[in-house]
C-alpha cells in the first residue's frame, strides 16, 4: 500500500514538474517568434493641454534578453501626423508568462498587458485590456530602423525650464482607444 502511494505521489509530482516545463517552453516560443520589429495601429491616443491626439501608427521593437529566454528590451514608438510633435518613443521592457505578454514603458512606468492575441511569424492581432475597455491591434512583422536616433521620453522643448520648475505644462500620456 505504501508503495503504491509513493508510486502515485511520484506521477503527480512528475506530471506538474513536466506541466511546468511544457508551459516555459511554450512562453521561450513567444518571446522567440515575437523578437524584431512590428508595425501598426495600435490605436494609442495622448492627452496634452486638454487635448487628445491619436496616432497614426505604432512601431514596437522586442529584443529578447540573452540569459532569460522570455524577457527582453525595446523600444514602443508612436507617430503622429496631427500633434505638436512627430512622435513620441519609450523603451520598454517586456516579459512572457503564462502567455501573458507584460510590456512596461520605462519612461512612464506604466504598462500594460496582452492576454488574448494571434501570433505569426508575420502578424500580430490581438487584444489589450485596458479597465474596462477592449481595445484591438494588428501588427506586421517588418524590418527593424535606426532606432539610436530617438528621442525617449520628451525631448528638449518638454523639459524646458518652464516644465521642470513650476510651469503648468503636462507631458502628454498614453492611452488606448477603441477603432471606430
Amino acid at each position: 500500500m505504501i508503495r503504491l502511494f509513493s508510486s502515485k505521489a511520484f506521477i503527480a509530482l512528475f506530471v506538474s514538474v513536466l506541466s511546468l516545463t511544457f508551459q516555459s517552453c511554450e512562453d521561450e516560443s513567444i518571446a522567440y517568434t515575437l523578437e524584431g520589429t512590428w508595425k501598426g495601429n495600435m490605436y494609442v491616443t495622448h492627452q496634452y493641454n486638454n487635448r487628445v491626439y491619436s496616432s497614426t501608427y505604432t512601431v514596437i521593437n522586442f529584443q529578447r534578453n540573452p540569459f532569460r529566454y522570455t524577457s527582453g528590451d525595446g523600444y514602443w514608438i508612436d507617430y503622429y501626423s496631427n500633434a505638436p510633435w512627430d512622435y513620441i518613443a519609450n523603451h520598454i521592457s517586456w516579459n512572457v508568462r503564462d502567455r501573458v505578454i507584460t510590456i512596461n514603458f520605462l519612461e512612464e512606468r506604466t504598462y500594460i498587458e496582452i492576454y488574448d492575441y494571434r501570433l505569426s511569424d508575420r502578424r500580430f492581432k490581438g487584444v489589450i485590456y485596458d479597465g474596462n475597455s477592449r481595445i484591438n491591434f494588428s501588427l506586421t512583422h517588418t524590418d527593424s530602423p535606426n532606432w539610436d536616433s530617438y528621442y525617449y521620453g520628451w525631448n528638449d522643448w518638454y523639459y524646458s525650464k518652464s516644465y521642470q520648475g513650476t510651469g503648468s505644462q503636462t507631458l502628454p500620456r498614453r492611452a488606448f482607444h477603441k477603432a471606430e
